[in-house]
């Protein structure tokens, strides 16, 4: 297994350095290290800082949080709430993609692949970025949250706004980590079918973001996906 830092981008290698240099980011290489030894873990090790790759550091307009990888085979790519091609979207997904039908028209796709939002400015962040196969929330506290932490920090640090979109309680939680004076936060229940009915159906968060960004001074979110 590579060194972690080996595989992040190069701008956010530099905004996080200080997070990479730490002690703690050590003891999380040789926790995964050793759990790829034992095991099989999600995403696949090329794919863990995806939202990172795909969505460059200036180039961030919107970051969803997301909570944990998906955890069965084929699925977990980095991006949250994303699943790889050919994987039937899951269940929150399936509720997000009803919720953009209401609000902005756009029928859902059959695919769950968010590789064009993320290229379109959507960090697509998981608060954790590795799983045990099918062990859901397995790799939580082993100090991914560190390190997602700092980039919301960082984020919060920029002059240039981001929409942060905060889906649940558990996302909600790191709303701490964010200038509110400085950034626009939307909060909705989680979409998962759990809560989605509890007030994520019917926020129109999709064109609150747009709204958003337009405030900003910002080209809204093209939300459609391609239909493969």
């Amino acid at each position: 297994m590579k060194d972690l830092t080996t595989l992040v981008p190069e701008d956010w290698h530099h905004a996080l350095r200080a997070e990479f240099e730490s002690p703690s980011f050590d003891v999380l290489n040789t926790f995964l290290k050793k759990e790829r030894s034992r095991g099989e873990v999600f995403p696949p090790e090329k794919d863990v800082f995806n939202a990172l790759k795909l969505t460059p550091f200036n180039d961030v307009r919107v970051l969803i949080l997301g909570q944990d990888p998906y955890h069965d085979v084929g699925q977990a790519h980095g991006l949250a709430f994303s699943v790889m091609p050919g994987v039937r979207p899951p269940p929150s997904l399936v509720n997000i993609y009803k919720e953009l039908q209401s609000d902005l028209g756009i029928p859902p796709v059959k695919h769950g692949h968010l590789e064009s939002w993320a290229r379109n400015g959507v960090l697509l962040l998981n608060a954790v970025l590795t799983v045990r196969a099918h062990q859901a929330n397995s790799h939580q506290g082993k100090g991914w949250e560190r390190l997602t932490d700092a980039i919301i920090r960082r984020l919060s640090a920029r002059e240039d706004p981001v929409v942060f979109v905060l889906w649940g309680a558990y996302a909600q939680k790191k709303k701490a980590l964010i200038d509110a004076n400085r950034h626009p936060i939307l909060e909705t229940p989680h979409p998962s079918p759990l809560s989605a009915s509890k007030g994520f159906f019917g926020s129109k968060v999709f064109s609150r973001i747009n709204a958003e960004l337009v405030k900003g001074g910002k080209t809204p979110v093209d939300w459609r996906l391609p239909q493969e």
